[in-house]
């Protein structure tokens, strides 16, 4: 039986395998699509055997299905730590979700290849991971609903908010607002794209810039 030390190491191995796997899978996938994409290619691309693939991975569509927990998790963490850091701050909801717009740009412009499969899959309907894609999608969504909820308990939002399409639709807005500002404004910069939501930020939820 293998020690503590000695499991965790292999432990710590396999991960960085599985890295190397989702990455490369994300980018063969982004520049040719899921069908056009061979587990040889994404053995080639990550360095490993192609039972490596295997071994970590039943198929190919497993592969995905879990690049897709794993990278949705990833942003649904970012945007959760974004929020309790303003929390332990003393920042207001309103802080909060700023602050969370702001996680939102950083992970997009860190991981553009997954964001782009991310949002083109949500439009697909015929995927066998589907209800897999709905249930990351609510992972990061339930978070900015956590913050809504509060915001609309502590009477910082109005109750008439529809606090589940409203987290929708700001998540939303940060995914297509930071692809467009890739694919067609490049040469702003991420401080620049995330004041101008914030700046919607504060005129549509909050109020404050109408008075």
């Amino acid at each position: 039986m293998e020690s503590s030390s000695a499991t965790s190491g292999g432990s710590t191995r396999r991960e960085a395998t599985r890295q190397k796997l989702y990455e490369a899978a994300v980018t063969l996938i982004a520049e040719q699509g899921f069908s056009a994409t061979t587990v040889d290619e994404i053995a080639e691309r990550a360095g490993v055997a192609k039972g490596t693939v295997y071994y970590n991975f039943a198929s190919k569509s497993v592969l995905f299905e879990e690049l897709l927990r794993h990278g949705v998790g990833l942003l649904a963490a970012s945007l959760r730590e974004a929020a309790e850091k303003t929390a332990r701050d003393g920042g207001s909801k309103v802080d909060a979700l700023d602050a969370m717009i702001r996680a939102g740009l950083v992970f997009i412009d860190r991981y553009p290849a997954f964001t782009q499969l991310y949002v083109a899959e949500l439009w697909r309907t015929n995927r066998a991971w589907q209800s897999t894609l709905m249930v990351v999608r609510q992972q990061a969504v339930a978070v900015v609903e956590d913050v809504l909820r509060e915001g609309v308990a502590n009477g910082e939002f109005s109750d008439e908010i529809d606090v589940s399409l409203t987290a929708s639709a700001l998540v939303g807005m940060v995914l297509v607002a930071a692809l467009d500002w890739q694919s067609f404004q490049p040469e702003r910069s991420l401080d620049d794209v995330h004041a101008a939501l914030s700046r919607l930020l504060q005129g549509r939820v909050s109020g404050r810039g109408n008075r």
